[in-house]
């Protein structure tokens, strides 16, 4: 009978195992199911935390410590951002204002703007974690603090990866998806003889009397090295910067990376000959040891291979003329942070990327960690894919590049194709227009996010802010077909003729070489079919997509201000018409009418619209200009008609293309 009893014991157990295993939250205090773990409560994942639960989706979001964006209490460490607040811009339009707002994160709200926190060019630090909080608290997002997961592992059942993060606790949450989005925080550290001597940017002090008439080496020439270096330039003796590369100024790069200008002074104390200089070479090449004679004093020098160091023989006392012959009070190392990734264990561990000497996890165009399926990676941590070449480490970069990994988590487990807007080819060329002057998503992700335009004859839909290079892979995740009329890619780009970018000629105003462009621009390519694997992997260096079968440069502005009828909105509607092979000219109804009796095909607009009733309607600006050219009595369009409501949104950006390509003679 005992037998039986365990026996009994047993099969129960089995059973309340087996209905534990669904990916949802019971009541198990050691395990927590959900269908998506965002781990982090930084800027990326309070992002991807919106829009799950705006799509009303079971997640919970980690986070170590105990409030949203930590990284932002200690960094930067002198409490200056760096990201531009630009709150005035002379427009009411919130999309193009957030081409400006490089703080603010993407909701339904208007006013959850950064701006409420800070008016501030340049914000104080302390201000982030507390928009962050309001960000959480106001849109309701659910966040679990003082959770520190300290490893993760994957259940692969039948080839389906899901995920167990284990915290502090030995508590387990299990989810079928895992978005991580803990950014860079490790600081980044070089194996040199006399390493150890060195102090970290990590814990240095920032009290400027400290460094009072000190000499200071630092380690790097990135944004923390020179923030570093002007907060002690009034107080230091000397200071030397030294690093393999020389210095990159972001406005040369037009890389947000770079050296910005407001960290720059010292650059003025170097080349003005004030005691201040850089200095380029390896750093695993340099060895610092501390001189026993001057207490505290540290030389630096090149290594010797096979030599025992010591101060007496570095180059300083063999080569007179060594730019670091002289001794340091003090060496800081200013390398930047990279991901921790030993949190991962076995088939979750994430490969390394071959850019950014392997700071960096490696991921797919669309986000995925290579080899760990339905795992995420968001946020900075993610900028392997556009290393050096586009805003996706910064906030007012990735807020973008997770919407758009949203939209692929929607289509792949949830069958929710990616949104599109469905428009006739008639209204075309007013929609491009109105997105190359006001979307913020492909202005600050250039070269990355595009908006992918499917022709369908007579109709076209129009995705918005798809990653570009996954565009192999389009049908898989947006869940929408190419039709045999190809499809458009809209992108922004810089020009790859390297400038003096301070220099004349330094830009291009004339619309027939607008190919010519270096500033940032709009960019048309036409395919007739999806680019490959193939393609892509062979498309030309600089360019974020393979040659097309046919291309339009849209010509810089200085004003970014893609509204001109001769050299902006006319060149795009006859590349739109060779694509597309159909008339796109605008007429009015009396045009049409006229044509709709002298023509066996009136033109396309003529045919959607008037013909179909919905003739297009004159704005004042458009009837002034009919008057003008003498299409109509003076007295005709006094009384302008009630917009047409699938125009009435574009009318202000498209009412200059209308008033440029209208010809009635031809």
């Amino acid at each position: 009978s005992n037998r039986l009893v365990l026996a009994f014991l047993c099969l129960l157990s089995f059973i309340s195992l087996v209905l534990s295993v669904p990916g949802h939250h019971h009541g198990d205090n050691s395990t927590h199911h959900h269908d998506y773990c965002v781990l982090g409560a930084g800027p990326a994942g309070l992002q991807m935390g919106y829009f799950l639960s705006r799509s009303q989706r079971d997640y919970i979001i980690l986070e170590r410590n105990a409030g949203p964006g930590s990284f932002f209490q200690k960094y930067p460490r002198h409490r200056k951002l760096i990201s531009i607040n630009k709150i005035y811009t002379g427009r009411q339009n919130k999309e193009f204002n957030l081409r400006h707002d490089w703080n603010s994160l993407l909701s339904d709200r208007p006013d959850l703007l950064f701006q409420r926190v800070s008016r501030d060019l340049y914000p104080e630090a302390d201000t982030y974690p507390l928009y962050l909080s309001m960000f959480e608290s106001e849109l309701g997002l659910k966040v679990k603090y003082r959770t520190d997961v300290g490893r993760i592992r994957a259940s692969d059942l039948a080839g389906n990866k899901s995920y167990i993060l284990t915290d502090q606790h030995g508590t387990d949450y299990k989810c079928r998806v895992l978005l991580v989005s803990t950014g860079l925080w490790v600081p980044e550290q070089v194996d040199f003889v006399g390493s150890d001597l060195v102090e970290g940017y990590e814990s240095v002090s920032t009290d400027p009397e400290e460094y009072k008439d000190q000499a200071v080496l630092i380690l790097g020439k990135g944004n923390s090295a020179f923030e570093t270096a002007q907060s002690i330039l009034g107080r230091a003796s000397r200071i030397h910067l030294y690093s393999p590369s020389p210095v990159r100024l972001a406005w040369q790069t037009h890389y947000v990376g770079d050296l910005r200008a407001v960290n720059n002074e010292l650059l003025d104390t170097y080349q003005l000959k004030s005691l201040d200089g850089l200095v380029e070479g390896g750093l695993e090449d340099i060895a610092i040891v501390r001189r026993r004679r001057e207490e505290g004093k540290m030389r630096t020098g090149k290594k010797r291979p096979g030599a025992n160091i010591t101060a007496e023989n570095l180059p300083g006392y063999h080569d007179d003329n060594f730019s670091l012959r002289q001794p340091y009070d003090r060496v800081i190392r200013c390398l930047g942070f990279r991901f921790n990734f030993t949190i991962f264990d076995g088939l979750a561990r994430l490969p390394h990327s071959t850019c950014a000497r392997g700071r960096l996890p490696a991921v797919t165009a669309w986000y995925e960690g290579r080899g760990t399926s339905n795992l995420f990676i968001l946020g900075t941590a993610a900028h392997s894919r556009d290393y050096r070449t586009s805003a996706g480490g910064f906030i007012h970069g990735f807020r973008y590049t997770v919407r758009a990994v949203h939209k692929v988590l929607e289509q792949r487990y949830h069958n929710n194709a990616w949104p599109a807007t469905r428009l006739s080819t008639s209204q075309l060329l007013s929609w491009i227009l109105k997105r190359v002057n006001e979307a913020s998503g492909p202005y600050q992700m250039f070269g990355v996010l595009g908006d992918i335009i499917l022709l369908q004859g007579a109709h076209c839909e129009y995705l918005e802010e798809f990653p570009v290079q996954a565009l192999p892979h389009f049908s898989a995740l947006s869940g929408r077909r190419i039709s045999e009329h190809g499809l458009l890619v809209v992108v922004m780009q810089y020009g790859l003729n390297h400038t003096n970018t301070l220099g004349p000629g330094r830009a291009e105003s004339e619309w027939t070489k607008a190919w010519k462009s270096n500033f940032l621009h709009p960019v048309i390519y036409y395919y007739p079919t999806l680019p490959t694997e193939k393609d892509m992997r062979q498309r030309p260096v600089g360019w974020p997509l393979p040659r097309p079968n046919a291309v339009h440069h849209m010509v810089e502005d200085f004003l970014t201000e893609w509204d001109q009828p001769i050299s902006h909105s006319q060149p795009l509607r006859r590349f739109l018409e060779y694509c597309l092979k159909t008339d796109l000219r605008a007429f009015y109804a009396e045009s049409c009418f006229r044509l709709s009796l002298t023509n066996h095909k009136p033109p396309l607009f003529c045919r959607q619209g008037y013909l179909n009733k919905e003739g297009f309607v004159g704005n004042s600006h458009l009837w002034q200009h009919a008057r003008e050219a003498g299409l109509m009595p003076a007295h005709q369009g006094s009384v302008i008609p009630a917009d047409d409501g699938l125009f009435s949104e574009y009318l202000p950006h498209a009412g200059a293309a209308v008033t440029s390509t209208i010809d009635f003679d031809l």
